[in-house]
């Protein structure tokens, strides 16, 4: 393959707790409308493929290529669905145009968790059915027995978990995009409802309703779409062990291998001297230190001890989720991933308002498609002058 591949344009709804006056596909046509009108893209006339993240048991229905096209301007053309996280979709457009089979191409993920009535029993459906799924009360005693298991490995505390959220949940407060923003303190955290311990209720990113749309070009193209294209460097993915008496609970091997593939794309050997901020997976509040520890923005144990001195915040060393992540914004299911790429996209343009890092030129997005799954992907990004 060869080519490069830019972003450029980027159209999601605001992330709500809930959403009764529309339906999914009135999101997802608000959200490509908002995108196809950042790049000045007719999509009928412009856009050549068609990509959406969706999963069946959580849509619903099955096939789900069929409820796609009216509502993104696909109808008659290539569309496809990628029964997973959002990044991995942009890394089926990437692989599309770079290929050369298509110069444009628009990725939708979307969540309407609101809608959904029991998220752990779907989630209970990626469990082994003879040996795992009978006798797991809920998905997130997986959660706090991966917490305890990273903790005690790396010695980070429960407590530095704390601070992951206090700076997450305050991000959001300046993102309006965000849905789960407030003003949370490390104490608050540490005093909120045990769940599964160490985990506790305010360590879980609660989820929310949005549709996201970013569109792709090859590079010439994107050079003429846009003054302001933001070019995707590195990406890859992994799925690690699913099995729960296999898999190694200590660290996020998926997340390591996608950000090694990414990086080595990119030609970046020293990522957290190389990146001006990240955008990582953190649907539980040790998510985020694990992830940073996985993909090398810091050293094994290291990560809580950042995020306790504020190396992570607006202001620090290496800003992490200056969006709020899935802690502040809401965990959108299979769009977290796509998410995190179009916040990282509008802090490279320098629209990111209060939450702006100054300066920033490039950054690295990393999803995880959740419980109960060792299915995670990375990109690096870069905005060129």
């Amino acid at each position: 393959m060869t080519g490069r591949v830019a972003i450029v344009g980027v159209g999601a709804t605001p992330c709500r707790t809930i959403t009764p006056d529309v339906s999914y596909k009135e999101m997802m046509f608000e959200a490509a409308q908002r995108a196809y009108s950042d790049c000045g893209l007719d999509p009928r006339k412009d856009v050549d493929s068609f990509v959406t993240c969706a999963e069946d048991f959580w849509e619903g229905t099955s096939i789900f290529d069929e409820y796609v096209p009216d509502q993104l301007g696909a109808v008659l053309k290539p569309t496809c669905t990628i029964a997973s996280d959002g990044i991995y979709g942009v890394a089926t457009a990437y692989m599309q145009i770079a290929a050369g089979a298509f110069e444009v191409v628009a990725v939708e993920a979307h969540s309407k968790a609101s809608e959904v009535l029991d998220k752990a029993q779907i989630q209970a459906f990626a469990l082994d059915p003879i040996y795992n799924r009978p006798i797991v009360p809920h998905p997130y005693l997986l959660a706090g027995l991966e917490m305890r298991a990273f903790l005690k490995a790396t010695k980070n505390t429960a407590e530095q978990c704390s601070a992951v959220v206090e700076k997450n949940r305050g991000n959001a407060l300046h993102n309006p995009w965000a849905a789960r923003g407030s003003h949370v303190t490390r104490e608050s955290v540490d005093s909120s409802e045990p769940l599964f311990e160490p985990l506790r209720q305010l360590d879980v990113a609660q989820h929310a309703d949005s549709s996201v749309v970013l569109v792709l070009a090859s590079g010439d193209r994107a050079r003429r779409i846009s003054d302001r294209p933001i070019w995707i460097r590195g990406v890859g993915w992994y799925t690690d062990d699913g099995s729960l008496e296999t898999r190694d609970w200590r660290k996020a091997t998926y997340a390591a291998m996608a950000a090694e593939r990414a990086f080595e794309m990119a030609g970046i050997n020293d990522p957290a001297a190389s990146l001006d901020f990240a955008e990582i997976d953190d649907a539980f509040s040790y998510k985020e230190l694990q992830h940073m520890e996985a993909a090398g923005l810091c050293a094994q144990g290291e990560s809580g001890r950042l995020a306790e001195e504020g190396a992570t915040t607006l202001g620090g060393e290496l800003p992490v989720n200056p969006s709020g992540g899935s802690i502040g914004m809401g965990n959108l299911l299979e769009a977290n991933g796509l998410m995190r790429i179009a916040q990282s996209a509008i802090q490279l343009r320098g629209e990111a308002g209060a939450n702006q890092i100054t300066s920033a030129q490039r950054c690295f997005a990393l999803s995880w498609r959740g419980l109960p799954t060792t299915s995670g992907a990375a990109v690096v990004l870069e905005r060129v002058e």
